[in-house]
């Protein structure tokens, strides 16, 4: 190997390095959560650290953010009915895996019928985008809006998919939802809530694998894949046009690019991502539903997370979605969250005692449990108030670049 590649491979694994610890730290996390639930800081860590289901939904909510971001945070266009795309993924493997689809048998594996439902996203991305793409700014947010909304409509009064299509449609039980590479059974992971695949004993050092943790790694996997497509395609010279027409549009289009098929390029590669982002959801819940797929709140969720993160840098909108989740499932009425762990560890006497007419205790329930919308709300004013380029954002102003390219150095100055 010359001194030129060896150069390269050190300068590339340098840049990537920040990638690789955020990796890590997924990929870790289960098991740290695991070993800190069998010690006496158990409590603390049902408390306060999210727990695996959680984190799945970090993930999938987390690519949904991203693909927003990507159309959203490099174009410059905000759009407001993404939420149609990630629902076309959803509806497609579930419709799949009842034999709804025609054209695709009934058992047709996951892996094909997701790539299929995300080619779908990516034209009908492309019919919306024929017509959103003839106006700009806010105009353009509301046109994109509008078309999920007839979809949304269109879904919850369509028979075809279910006796109650209000309600969503379901998966049937035993249909195959696995992760991996198709038709090669030891290379095929089952995903979902019920019905994921568990192992036990793994490599024989006494350590079991939950069905719960199965489809957190294989989700990551698909995650980990599309994230990086996407980091590819912004730095190549599609990528630069895509900043370019969020710089300057007119400034693009004078020198000489098409900036139409830029955008309308940027729109259904975005929406074919967030398709993928339902497709998983679907696999792991089981079913959607219009609510939790179709519904312009589900837009709004991943305009959230990624204002938290950071809009404009890919990567903020999955640490937007671990901080929202995260808070979500400390105030969370539904695990052992804070209200809870403050229940528990008062003495009954402080629980009792009255301050302005309520106890500790009804204080606990009335300010905290289940009231993470409310403070997610709080939150979300501060940062666009405070903290308008968001978490990831933020760090690149202070570094003075991308984390990537700015933290090595910065770690070997500090070493030094």
């Amino acid at each position: 190997m010359s001194s030129s590649d060896e150069h390269w491979i050190r300068s590339y694994g340098r840049d990537q390095f920040p990638h690789v610890l955020v990796v890590l730290g997924f990929a870790l996390y289960p098991i740290l959560l695991g070993v800190l639930n069998r010690t006496p800081l158990a409590s603390e860590a049902s408390a306060f650290l999210p727990g695996l289901t959680f984190m799945i939904i970090v993930l999938y909510m987390g690519l949904f953010a991203i693909s927003f971001d990507f159309i959203s945070g490099y174009t410059g266009y905000l759009s407001f009915g993404h939420a149609a795309f990630y629902g076309t993924g959803a509806y497609f493997v579930v419709l799949a895996a009842n034999g709804q689809v025609p054209g695709v048998p009934e058992g047709t594996p996951f892996m094909i019928t997701m790539l299929l439902g995300a080619t779908l996203a990516f034209v009908v991305a492309l019919a919306i985008g024929a017509v959103s793409f003839r106006l700009t700014g806010v105009y353009f947010a509301m046109l994109t809006l509008g078309f999920a909304q007839v979809m949304y409509e269109f879904i919850r009064h369509w028979g075809y998919v279910s006796s109650n299509p209000t309600e969503g449609a379901t998966i049937p039980s035993g249909a195959d939802m696995s992760i991996g590479v198709p038709f090669v059974d030891s290379l095929n992971f089952a995903v979902g809530r019920l019905s994921g695949d568990s192992f036990e004993n793994v490599l024989g050092v006494g350590i079991d694998v939950s069905a719960t943790m199965t489809s957190y790694y294989a989700l990551g996997i698909v995650v980990l894949l599309s994230y990086f497509v996407m980091q590819r395609i912004i730095h190549s010279p599609f990528g630069k046009v895509m900043i370019a027409i969020r710089e300057n549009e007119e400034r693009a289009r004078a020198v000489g690019y098409n900036v139409f098929w830029y955008k309308m390029g940027a729109f259904a590669t975005s929406a074919f991502f967030a398709a993928i982002a339902g497709a998983l959801f679907a696999a792991y819940a089981g079913g959607a539903s219009p609510d939790n797929s179709f519904y312009f709140l589900v837009t709004a969720d991943a305009l959230i997370m990624a204002i938290i993160g950071g809009i404009g840098t890919l990567a903020g909108p999955l640490f937007g979605a671990l901080f929202h989740e995260w808070f979500e499932d400390i105030l969370s009425t539904e695990s052992d969250g804070l209200s809870t762990y403050l229940e528990q560890l008062l003495p009954e006497s402080v629980l009792t005692a009255e301050v302005a007419g309520l106890t500790i205790n009804d204080f606990i329930g009335t300010f905290l449990d289940g009231r993470a919308p409310l403070y997610l709300g709080i939150i979300f004013v501060l940062f666009v108030l405070f903290v308008p380029n968001g978490l990831l954002g933020s760090i690149r102003d202070r570094l003075g670049g991308t984390v990537s390219k700015r933290l090595p150095a910065t770690l070997e100055r500090y070493r030094r």
